[in-house]
């Protein structure tokens, strides 16, 4: 009775409108497509996406109210392999699908077209029914199709214009205030929001995915590193014990990664609201350059919602908030002249590590052909292919790129590699018997990026002070990886010819350093706390503090300096000026559970200590099945 009612209210706004818009995340039933988030801030939306592994996915299907009017519809899509394949006019792209109205097929294939930015594309004309009509999504190739938007406009209608943002721009509902919102659910997001919480803190998480765990989940499958307990604070770590995958390995099976591990404990700590979807893109600040409140945008239909808080703790990778918040910032390199790090370069550049898109084969259930399409690299051969079972961290695109503003053709250059390869390997390889009777099984659509904007602090972290042992009196949780620094392969190393897809990692041993508190809060924005790879670090000193055991432990001080700025009401400066004893405190003692849990030794690395892997079993003896 419900859903009749409101069809007839819609049908009497239906029956004035000239224009229908609808947009593809707010479909009822996506059927085999999925919601693409990453983009949202390039493009202005989330987009449904037919990933399917060059097999076409199931319809997307929704219903709305029409009037019997006669519409031209448009689609707003992507020919997104169109900087690589220059001749779409001739043989379309990836990523072909059709229109389907009332079960009719509109004429025009569409996807496949274009220059290879987002446009309006023409699909057909239609005449809606009176009351409830259908639309549905019919992907034709399973090569990521992408749809952001349908619009049915009248013929001469003046109220359809194409637009670049979708965004809805209305001020949304605002959610009970929070002591600490917490931007980000990766690891360094969920140990940051459960350490405030443990901590007395009405505390927020709020992530921008269906899944918590950022690029160790299963959307992403990349597996934590680097020791966690050391000293000076062998209890931080403990947070990440719980909440950290039994096993190690790049992309394995989804399970490996234990989504329902990390949400587990999430959901169980009180004081904690989870908030899953929520892609925060706005920052309001008051006249003292205070942030009193962070806006998001619903990932599935666009609704808004203000969260207020008295402090914010950005554990976004990208350093959104921050940047949003005018928060200081670098991105890519340092001078030498600057830093006066040996590795440094001698001008100041733009050049990152890159993003990895993952996948793995094995032995397929069924028919395990694989297509050859004329979009793919032709430049893939016998010589430089990849016969594997399995892309992993070195499957990595876009060095040197702009991780952020071109994030988009970095993420489909690693799935036109991995596809392209495959094809190869499949098709064209001179053992390809060996890979017979195997398929893709996972490609990740959800690109692994290791390093973009990183806020300035207080004390920014470079090489010398891990070269030389320069130890600070804030000193917080040890990181131990080496300094790993990854830089494309040359054309000479790979036999390739085009743009590097893989890297070679440049590794130095360290010391294990304790992290300087002062680099984990904003040095201009007052109560913006960060953890994870956004810290207050040069680029080379990122090549140590970026693996995520590491950032768990960040993420479980900057809970506790949090719960110090909260008693004394102050700013997290001030906690290093007047209360680092206090941190210290907390530090020494741990916002762990205090029970079991399996032991992490996975993918630890070697030091320059000779007795780190010692000191870590020491650590955690007691609370270790």
């Amino acid at each position: 009775m419900k859903k009749v009612m409101m069809l007839l209210c819609f049908a009497a706004i239906a029956a004035q409108a000239k224009t229908i818009f609808i947009e593809a995340e707010s479909f009822d039933d996506w059927g085999g497509w999925v919601n693409d988030t990453q983009f949202m801030d390039q493009m202005g939306s989330p987009y449904l996406l037919a990933h399917g592994l060059g097999k076409p996915v199931a319809d997307a299907k929704t219903t709305f109210v029409g009037n019997g009017w006669k519409y031209d519809v448009w689609v707003r899509t992507r020919n997104w392999t169109a900087y690589w394949h220059p001749g779409w006019r001739l043989h379309p792209g990836a990523g072909t699908f059709n229109i389907v109205v009332n079960g009719e097929k509109l004429p025009n294939v569409i996807g496949g077209q274009g220059s290879g930015e987002w446009e309006w594309v023409k699909a057909g004309e239609v005449t809606l029914k009176v009351g409830e009509n259908t639309v549905a999504l019919h992907d034709l190739d399973g090569f990521d199709g992408r749809v952001d938007a349908i619009v049915f406009s009248t013929k001469g209608s003046s109220e359809f214009t194409p637009r670049d943002s979708l965004l809805r721009e209305s001020v949304g509902k605002t959610m009970p205030p929070y002591d600490v919102v917490v931007v980000g659910g990766g690891i360094a997001g969920i140990c940051a929001a459960i350490s405030s919480a443990r901590l007395g803190l009405k505390t927020a998480l709020i992530h921008d995915r269906p899944v918590l765990g950022g690029n160790n989940s299963s959307e992403v499958r990349v597996h934590l590193g680097a020791y966690a307990n050391l000293p000076p604070y062998p209890r931080l770590g403990d947070v990440v014990a719980e909440i950290g995958p039994k096993a190690g390995g790049n992309a394995r099976e989804a399970s490996v990664y234990e989504d329902d591990r990390k949400m587990k404990v999430v959901k169980e700590t009180k004081g904690l609201d989870l908030y899953l979807n929520q892609h925060v893109n706005r920052v309001c600040k008051d006249d003292e350059g205070r942030i009193i409140a962070v806006g998001s945008q619903d990932t599935r239909n666009g609704d808004r919602y203000v969260f207020k808080g008295s402090w914010f703790v950005d554990c976004t990778g990208d350093g959104s908030v921050g940047y949003r918040a005018g928060a200081d910032f670098r991105m890519g390199r340092e001078a030498k002249s600057e830093t006066n790090e040996p590795d440094a370069p001698e001008k100041a550049d733009m050049i990152t590590m890159g993003a990895s898109v993952q996948w793995y084969a094995e032995k397929a259930d069924g028919d395990a052909a694989f297509p050859v399409r004329p979009w793919m690299l032709k430049t893939i051969n016998e010589a430089n292919c990849s016969p594997h079972l399995k892309g992993d961290w070195w499957w990595e695109a876009g060095l040197g790129r702009d991780q952020i503003a071109e994030g988009e053709y970095i993420r489909d250059y690693g799935l036109l590699v991995a596809f392209s390869n495959w094809a190869f390997v499949k098709n064209g390889y001179s053992k390809k018997d060996v890979f017979a009777d195997k398929e893709l099984k996972w490609v990740a659509y959800n690109a692994g990026r290791r390093e973009s904007r990183r806020l300035l602090g207080d004390f920014i972290l470079d090489q010398n002070h891990l070269r030389n042992k320069d130890f600070q009196p804030d000193g917080t949780c040890a990181t131990t990886w080496t300094i790993d620094l990854h830089l494309p392969k040359t054309a000479r190393e790979s036999k390739f010819e085009g743009e590097p897809y893989q890297s070679n990692s440049l590794n130095e041993k360290i010391w294990p350093y304790p992290i300087p508190y002062r680099c984990l809060y904003s040095r201009n924005v007052p109560n913006l706390f960060m953890a994870g790879r956004d810290i207050s670090v040069t680029h080379i000193a990122l090549g140590t503090t970026r693996l995520m055991r590491t950032h768990g432990m960040m993420g479980e001080v900057v809970g506790m300096a949090a719960s110090i700025c909260k008693k004394h009401g102050c700013n997290p400066r001030d906690v290093y000026k007047s209360h680092l004893d206090e941190l210290k405190e907390l530090m020494t003692k741990g916002v762990g559970d205090g029970k079991k849990h399996p032991r992490q030794d996975y993918n630890c690395q070697s030091s320059l200590d000779p007795d780190i892997k010692k000191h870590h079993e020491e650590s955690i003896k007691g609370r270790v099945e």
